[in-house]
């Protein structure tokens, strides 16, 4: 298949901290791509550099085909960005939010009012488009915050920790409409701090201290490490790197 993100030793560092070491990746179009690992592993800071909203201070990378650093404008076109914490207007109805994104994005007419339909009937937020947002739940609100990423119809979706202190049903939820933007053909990369999240990817990079120290999938980890589990393959993994004797 294609490779719609490709890195190529790409770096950041902040000072004499090396946040992102060298990243060689590939992700193929279509596929569903998490990125694991510890607090400080440089997985937001490869996103947003993956995004064109941090400059690396080494190597590059390519999205849809374009130079990230080159052609960040035309990066943007093709992608949809859910940081952590999205921008939504708390005041604003869940209509109304979706209308400003709408307006950002110059989407009007028939086509607006077709995808504002479709996107509320994907995520069943249908009896909530009239609420204001300061009163959604956690789940709703990254609901809402993914609908208004998705209106000009992105071919890559990045998200950082998307269900990060979410309910376990809003999590299920969430994960059965990434399954149907899949099956649409739109390719997903996503970091999370949940390890059950990771196994349900097509594949999974480990980054370790900015390395990318294992890239495979879930399977392929579980039964190379001989784990039961992704955690246990994880916690396998980085003490191999780091030369920890386990019993």
């Amino acid at each position: 298949m294609e490779n719609i993100i490709e890195t190529r030793g790409l770096t950041k560092r902040f000072g004499e901290l090396t946040a992102v070491d060298h990243l060689d990746l590939t992700v193929a179009q279509g596929e569903i791509f998490g990125l694991v690992g510890p607090d400080g592993a440089g997985k937001t800071t490869t996103l947003r550099m993956l995004c064109g909203l941090m400059d690396p201070s080494e190597g590059s990378a390519r999205v849809a085909g374009y130079d990230v650093a080159r052609e960040p404008r035309a990066v943007k076109d093709q992608m949809g960005y859910m940081a952590q914490r999205f921008g939504l207007y708390q005041d604003l109805t869940v209509e109304e939010n979706m209308v400003f994104y709408a307006d950002l994005f110059n989407i009007t007419g028939q086509t607006r009012v077709d995808l504002t339909a479709q996107l509320l009937r994907m995520t069943r937020m249908e009896p909530f488009r009239a609420r204001p947002a300061g009163q959604l739940s956690g789940g709703m609100k990254q609901k809402l915050a993914l609908m208004c990423t998705l209106l000009h119809r992105p071919r890559i979706l990045f998200l950082d920790e998307p269900t990060n202190g979410v309910d376990p049903v809003s999590r299920r939820d969430f994960w059965t409409i990434l399954y149907q933007l899949l099956k649409d053909g739109i390719t997903i990369f996503m970091t999370t701090a949940y390890l059950d999240e990771a196994e349900r990817c097509n594949r999974v990079g480990l980054l370790h201290k900015g390395k990318l120290i294992r890239c495979s999938t879930p399977e392929v980890m579980k039964t190379e490490t001989g784990s039961a589990n992704l955690e246990g393959a994880f916690i396998k993994t980085i003490h191999a790197v780091e030369g920890v004797v386990t019993a």
